[in-house]
């Protein structure tokens, strides 16, 4: 099934998943660097999935805004998820 042909709400509800999925993927190896429990070689790469997965919930949220018929409560949700995964997702490239 097509992306686009999917409802909107269900849409908005995957990228919100991915997001916090994300995030929290990312603050892992922040909390390794206050209460070192793993060595930080070992745990970086995580970070790197929590970026790809929040650069995923992004397209998403950016797909459902590029919608044609869609009601003004998603679209306002969808651009509140942009914003908030934007900013997010240059904290986390920038803190590295």
């Amino acid at each position: 099934m097509n992306w686009m042909n999917q409802d909107s709400g269900n849409l908005l509800h995957r990228s919100f998943s991915f997001g916090i999925t994300g995030i929290l993927l990312c603050f892992i190896p922040l909390v390794n660097r206050t209460w070192p429990f793993v060595e930080q070689q070992k745990i970086s790469f995580i970070n790197g999935f929590g970026i790809a997965i929040q650069l995923l919930a992004l397209s998403i949220a950016v797909l459902v805004l590029r919608k044609r018929k869609l009601d003004l409560e998603h679209k306002e949700k969808a651009k509140r998820m942009i914003i908030a995964l934007g900013v997010a997702l240059v904290f986390f490239i920038l803190n590295n």
